[in-house]
C-alpha cells in the first residue's frame, strides 16, 4: 500500500497517511478537525536502479542485459 503525504490548509498539519489506491483521500484534519486536508503531490522514497529482477525476468530475446554478458555499452565521448 503506498504512502500518502497530506497537508492541512487550515493549521498546516502535515501527515502521512497508509492507504490502499482505491480508499477515498482523507479530507479531516486530525490536528485542527475542520475539513482542509488536501493530498500532497510527491515523489517515491526509493528507486530501483542497476540488476535485478527486471532485468533478468521480464525482458526476453536479446533485449537481456545481464550484467557481465558484455551486451552494454561502454563507449566513452571524448
Amino acid at each position: 500500500m503506498p504512502i500518502y503525504e497530506y497537508k492541512c490548509d487550515a493549521c498546516e498539519h502535515e501527515m502521512e497517511a497508509l492507504q490502499k489506491m482505491s480508499d477515498e483521500p482523507l479530507v479531516v484534519c486530525p490536528q485542527c478537525n475542520k475539513n482542509a486536508l488536501v493530498k500532497k503531490i510527491s515523489a517515491a522514497g526509493f528507486r530501483l536502479k542497476g540488476g535485478g529482477w527486471y532485468e533478468t525476468d521480464f525482458k526476453s530475446g536479446k533485449k537481456k542485459n545481464i550484467a557481465g554478458d558484455g551486451g552494454g555499452s561502454s563507449k566513452s565521448f571524448d
